[in-house]
């Protein structure tokens, strides 16, 4: 329970510091989509809700790349990486992979220096 504790501790101070940036609390999708143009490198105007789509994903691979489940293969011609599979995720219900992926969003702030 001191662990879930200490994730839920780090997600509020990361929440508030997004709050202090931003001026208002993003949920996980939008920390996502902001991962996800960070990673892209094209900051835009608009996305299309397909390409919003395509952010998360980048996101979630390049988090997930922490823990060598996913590596860039390839980068297309409009500047989109593309991942590649290296091992099966872990079999979690919801609540355990939103906390998954928290922790890994929280390594990942702490690696690019925010917070």
């Amino acid at each position: 329970m001191q662990i879930q504790d200490d994730l839920q501790s780090r997600w509020w101070n990361l929440e508030a510091s997004l709050v202090e940036r931003f001026g208002k609390k993003p949920d996980l999708e939008t920390i996502l989509f902001l991962i996800g143009i960070q990673e892209f490198g094209d900051i835009r105007p608009k996305f299309t809700k397909e390409q919003k789509q395509d952010l998360i994903h980048v996101a979630v691979c390049s988090l997930l790349s922490q823990s060598g489940y996913y590596e860039i293969e390839s980068v297309d011609e409009d500047g989109w990486p593309h991942f590649k599979q290296l091992k099966s995720l872990p079999e979690y219900n919801m609540i355990e992979q939103e906390n998954f992926l928290k922790d890994h969003i929280l390594l990942y702030f702490q690696q690019h220096g925010f917070q």
